[in-house]
């Protein structure tokens, strides 16, 4: 059985405003193409389609082609894919039952009642059935009800919970769909790189305890953008398909294509995705990172030591690098502060004052006087 593992598309993303509809859209068709020639058995979309929960029109546009030309290029697969966080998960629910009827499960809602039961696909091979369990992001408010829980829940708690009631035969080979934070035990959730990219919770308090993922043969984890394992090969997060902040500059982006075959045997391979236009930081001083001009996403950081024209050094810059995001100076001046101390120590505060705001005219060196000789009582 052999499946594509993709998450995190959040179509319709800006990245400091400048409009990435072209960049996604060249990422997608490579999807799409190597669907074509890898012929999967499934497409496992782990959530966070969009980035926004109400999408702009064209981010829509752009994902009804996409999912069109990937039925198109891979008719007998079942393409699945659940929300995240920054989808609506009532939205991505809409026409559940018809799409499923044409080998499309998009799955927006977890279970809310103790009747409901996660999403479940079952597909053969030789080897036997795989079930594939959707589960989409889950607050621990939404499933309350379906866990049988009075009294508030954690996300640890609420997922733990969730995915217990779920009657698994653990003797056939099961794959689950999941958009959370999950760590394994004993990792500090502060030690785990973060993307910039991300939306995180104060403290951490959507972290999921990965143990519970040791039931299934392969988890297919969207929500961490960089490309991540979480305790063992075969509990992944595939990361974005393209960068979206400049923390991911220079990542790697891919299709991680996973193999099952007979019970826990599993085999995963990255297949690369190149973006249209990378993100870049270029460092050095204004003429060596104006020599370095090109068309990805670049972030400029200066080095210079000397004072810059900067209406000159801004339309420089923009020349060279159409797709410009950020100008950063990181020159450092060392100042001894000690030293300094001493002095301003021994001056007196008329004369400290004086210092500060330095070029004082006698109607200012007056004002300043009158001020000081009311702070400290004198007439």
């Amino acid at each position: 059985m052999k499946f594509f593992h993709l998450s995190d598309l959040h179509i319709g993303l800006k990245l400091m405003n400048h409009d990435l509809k072209e960049d996604q859209e060249y990422i997608l068709r490579q999807v799409v193409e190597f669907a074509g020639k890898e012929q999967p058995e499934a497409v496992v979309i782990a959530g966070d389609i969009y980035d926004k929960a109400i999408p702009p029109a064209e981010a829509v546009d752009t994902f009804d082609r996409f999912v069109s030309a990937l039925a198109a290029a891979v008719p007998r697969a079942e393409i699945m894919m659940i929300s995240g966080n920054h989808d609506s998960a009532a939205r991505i629910n809409v026409f559940r039952s018809i799409l499923q009827r044409q080998h499309v499960h998009m799955i927006g809602l977890p279970p809310r009642t103790e009747k409901e039961a996660m999403e479940k696909v079952v597909l053969k091979d030789s080897h036997g059935p795989v079930n594939f369990y959707l589960l989409p992001f889950v607050r621990p408010s939404m499933v309350r009800t379906a866990v049988g829980a009075e009294d508030a829940l954690s996300y640890n708690d609420a997922l733990h919970l969730l995915i217990e009631r779920e009657k698994i035969d653990e003797r056939e080979r099961n794959v689950l769909v999941s958009h959370q934070f999950y760590l394994p035990a004993g990792t500090d959730a502060e030690a785990v790189e973060r993307m910039d990219s991300e939306i995180r919770t104060v403290g951490n308090i959507d972290e999921v305890k990965a143990d519970i993922l040791e039931r299934f043969d392969y988890a297919a984890l969207g929500h961490i953008h960089k490309p991540m394992k979480v305790g063992s090969d075969t509990c992944r997060y595939c990361g974005t398909p393209m960068a979206c902040s400049v923390s991911e500059a220079g990542q790697e982006k891919g299709i991680l294509m996973v193999e099952l075959e007979g019970k826990g045997q599993v085999r995963t391979t990255v297949l690369p995705l190149v973006p249209l236009r990378e993100i870049r930081i270029v460092r050095g001083t204004l003429g060596e990172v104006l020599e370095q001009g090109c068309e990805d996403f670049v972030v400029a950081a200066l080095t210079d030591t000397v004072d810059l024209d900067v209406i000159d050094m801004q339309d420089r810059l923009h020349h060279a690098f159409p797709n410009l995001l950020e100008i950063r100076r990181e020159a450092v001046q060392e100042v001894d502060y000690s030293q300094q101390g001493m002095v301003m120590e021994k001056l007196q505060p008329f004369e400290l004052i004086s210092a500060f705001l330095k070029d004082l005219d006698d109607e200012e060196k007056d004002l300043v006087r009158d001020v000081l000789c009311t702070v400290q009582g004198v007439n």
